[in-house]
């Protein structure tokens, strides 16, 4: 894995790039467009109970006081993960300061590959300071992406000795508040406009007391 990295940063500079002009073009939106989506009080509170880089066990405690983003994902996605990953870092380079005050949380639905230590040095290709790799059993991981609503498929090759397989998953962006409350949904962090919505939106959230 680790000789994969230095490609996945060069995509990761392309990417941030290319969430920029997003960014720009997103004055020209339809503005009947809500890529942010409010959910408050439609899901549950902030809850879980994984595994980090190094044998340690966190829980929702770790990100208290903070504004955790939350995604579902997998170290091996060819396409929507790496993107998300790297518009989240452009959206957290945009809000400056205020950066401070928010967490990544990347959650692996692919359990049987991503080690807590993958997971690490993958999400901090992306972000050094505020992004965290989560994993746990894959009971652990059914639990909380049902909690969520979050949909997702291990597509296991013919030959179980063949460790090359892709994972159907969903790709929305949770966003929850200081408390642990639920609060939006980006639904398509790489449609038109919600980069930018995004950063607005915590802005709002950071501000809050």
């Amino acid at each position: 894995m680790a000789a994969r990295l230095p490609g996945l940063r060069r995509f990761v500079s392309g990417a941030v790039l290319a969430a920029a002009a997003a960014l720009t073009l997103a004055a020209c939106e339809d503005p009947a467009h809500q890529p942010v989506v409010a959910v408050k009080n439609r899901l549950p509170d902030l809850n879980f109970e994984l595994s980090r880089a190094g044998g340690e066990t966190v829980t929702q405690d770790l990100v208290r006081g903070t504004i955790p983003l939350v995604f579902f994902g997998y170290a091996n996605c060819p396409d929507v993960c790496p993107t998300t990953m790297a518009r989240l870092a452009q959206v957290l380079q945009a809000l400056g300061d205020d950066a401070r005050d928010v967490r990544i949380l990347f959650i692996s639905v692919d359990p049987h590959r991503d080690t807590p230590e993958l997971l690490e040095r993958y999400v901090k290709a992306f972000d050094q300071e505020s992004a965290l790799g989560l994993t746990g059993t894959p009971r652990q991981i059914a639990d909380l992406a049902r909690r969520y609503r979050v949909s997702f498929e291990i597509l296991k090759p013919a030959d179980p000795s063949n460790p090359n397989y892709d994972v159907n998953h969903s790709k929305g962006v949770f966003v929850f508040d200081r408390s642990g409350a639920v609060r939006y949904l980006v639904t398509n962090i790489d449609a038109p406009g919600s980069t930018e919505a995004l950063t607005g939106t915590l802005r709002t959230l950071v501000a809050e007391s």
